[in-house]
């Protein structure tokens, strides 16, 4: 059992807890988080992105989703906790766990600064249906971590209107329109990537994202932007201050909130704001519950935005051709691995100007490691890509034009039959749905289907979404649309114009080898007529499927013609920032089949 278990259970039991919960979040609730906020990690082991842990005197459980199902059974193994798959059979739900293991009398512990106002409200459902107690203002991972990292203080840098398309003075405008029709004075913001997008700034407090930890309040007068003032520069402070800004200290904003007006009407969303900060607003405020403005403004691109898109796109296209070139003559006569291929890709990008980070930890993986979907290779898990396998590269870059995020499978030499079958197949739901034509007001559970029919029509599938919408310099996960075939809330919304989202079919065989196809798509606007406005999708990567890989004899006619397409725009888009023996290889790999 990990020393942590046991060293919380300890604090446990001197803070009269019996049941603990440790969610995968920081006081802002992002997806991916700084090292400051890696409880979750530092308790169980487990390094995946998503993950709640709950532990007892008794028991220890981790629940995570399908992305992560072998990586956590491999690092959770003699640790102490209990895998928990979410969405399995027999599996039961956290909160069906909670309400079990809660004994009547007993008290319900976490850390309310990092658990959702609805995920707090439901907890203490919970513990009230069984007249127990919950405590919500202790960090016990903090009493028992040793050497905590701190609090990022990198230094905020500001997006240019080159780059934003848009101030930040017109943002918070359009901002408080939406809030006089909600009938609302004040916007309390806690979400990272909603409060970088508005104020134009962006920064390095969360590895891979340029985001910045802050809080803001919008009213109609001014913005207060909690914030550690250390992390901005002269230039960035005036243009805050020029956009109506007021600058408050990061921790303040727990107290100043208790001050608001009871004539006010907050506008806040429940599910981006923390259970401790909601909890500390005056009972007396009105308030109006809604999805924060700002994730419907963000991900309809501006003009502006979609010009530098395509310019980051075609940037990374043209990086992964010349790692696909070198790849290709380079397997078997030089020693690469899993960790130095993405080393290379990398230093591919960097060659093309603007390139500030990747955009997200690289999945680099090679032979069975593919069949783990978000897999992560480490010094001692790395190993050396060999003929005969295929190898899985998910990796983003994040440019000043923009963050992208691409996944290419490559067959390394001569690969067996049942991998080409695989591949095809993969090749065949990616192109079907980058073909989509519909009619304005199609969500992406109307539009999954075309993905996984052709898995379906063999009893196969994947367990992930088919793609997820990708932020500008922001996150690389953004809502509020996605493609999934089931509902999923905060996924839903019907594709708009501007909107920008992955396409990323996979199959995985655990223990052998796994495939992924994933480019980014522009939701375009196309015909109008007595039907309604028909929209269809611009592919935004342009880089070859590996031919080596595709089985002919697998595909129709309709979907070759789909793949020559393809391949000809690859060529026609990247040919002119390729050289002569570039362009030659290209053209070999993206020739008709």
């Amino acid at each position: 059992m990990r020393e942590q278990i046991i060293a919380l259970r300890k604090q446990m039991k001197e803070h009269g807890i019996d049941v603990y919960v440790i969610p995968t979040a920081d006081f802002h609730q992002s997806e991916y988080v700084g090292e400051h906020f890696k409880a979750r990690e530092y308790v169980t082991g487990f390094t995946g992105s998503a993950g709640t842990a709950v532990v007892t005197a008794e028991d220890a459980k981790l629940w995570t989703d399908g992305r992560y199902f072998i990586q956590a059974a491999n690092q959770l193994a003699g640790s102490g906790v209990e895998l928990m798959k979410m969405g399995e059979p027999g599996v039961m739900k956290l909160t069906e766990y909670l309400a079990a293991v809660l004994a009547e009398g007993k008290t319900l512990g976490f850390d309310g600064r990092v658990v959702s106002k609805s995920e707090g409200e439901e907890y203490a459902k919970i513990a009230s249906e069984k007249k127990a107690k919950v405590v919500y203002a202790l960090d016990l991972v903090d009493e028992i971590w040793e050497n905590r990292p701190a609090l990022s203080a990198e230094p905020v840098f500001e997006l240019g209107l080159e780059y934003a398309g848009e101030s930040a003075a017109s943002k918070i405008e359009r901002v408080r329109e939406e809030m006089r029709k909600d009938g609302t004075t004040t916007h309390v913001l806690t979400t990272l990537d909603d409060i970088c997008w508005l104020l134009n700034i962006r920064g390095n407090d969360i590895e891979y994202l340029p985001m910045v930890l802050a809080y803001a309040v919008v009213t109609m007068e001014e913005v207060r932007l909690y914030i550690d003032e250390s992390k901005l520069g002269e230039a960035c402070r005036a243009s805050l201050a020029f956009a109506g800004v007021r600058l408050r200290p990061y921790n303040d904003i727990y107290e100043d909130v208790k001050g608001f007006a009871a004539e006010e009407t907050l506008l806040i969303d429940p599910k981006r704001l923390n259970y401790a900060l909601y909890n500390n607003l005056p009972a007396a405020v009105r308030r109006v519950e809604k999805t924060n403005p700002e994730i419907f403004f963000k991900a309809r691109k501006n003009e502006v935005e979609v010009a530098n898109i395509r310019r980051a796109q075609l940037k990374d296209s043209v990086a992964h051709i010349r790692f696909m070139k070198w790849l290709k003559e380079n397997i078997g006569k030089t020693t690469i691995t899993e960790m130095s291929a993405v080393e290379k890709l990398d230093g591919f990008r960097a060659e093309l100007g603007n390139f500030l980070r990747p955009s997200f930890d690289a999945i680099s993986s090679f032979g069975e490691h593919a069949a783990i979907v978000h897999y992560s290779s480490t010094p001692e898990t790395n190993v050396e890509l060999q003929e005969g396998g295929l190898f899985l590269t998910d990796t983003g870059a994040g440019f000043m034009e923009g963050s992208t995020d691409i996944t290419r499978t490559y067959a390394l030499g001569e690969i067996a039959a049942e991998m080409k079958q695989h591949f095809t197949l993969v090749a065949i739901s990616h192109l079907s749905l980058a073909d989509a034509k519909f009619l304005k007001g199609c969500t992406g559970v109307n539009l999954d289907i075309l993905a996984r029919k052709p898995f379906w029509d063999r009893n196969l599938n994947y367990n992930h979404g088919t793609g997820h919408g990708v932020g500008y310099l922001l996150n690389i996960h953004e809502g509020p649309a996605g493609f999934r075939w089931q509902y999923r809330p905060g996924e839903t919304h019907p594709l708009e114009k501007g909107m920008v989202l992955t396409n990323e079919p996979g199959i995985y065989i655990a223990g052998s080898h796994g495939v992924r196809l994933e480019n980014e798509l522009l939701v375009c606007e196309g015909e109008k007529n007595e039907y309604g406005e028909f929209m269809y999708f611009e592919q935004l990567t342009y880089i070859p499927f590996d031919l080596d890989a595709i089985d002919v004899d697998m595909m129709t006619e309709t979907e070759k013609k789909l793949l020559n397409a393809y391949h000809a725009a690859v060529y026609e888009k990247t040919a002119p920032f390729l050289n002569d023996e570039e362009k030659v290889w290209l053209k070999h790999y993206t020739r008709a089949v």
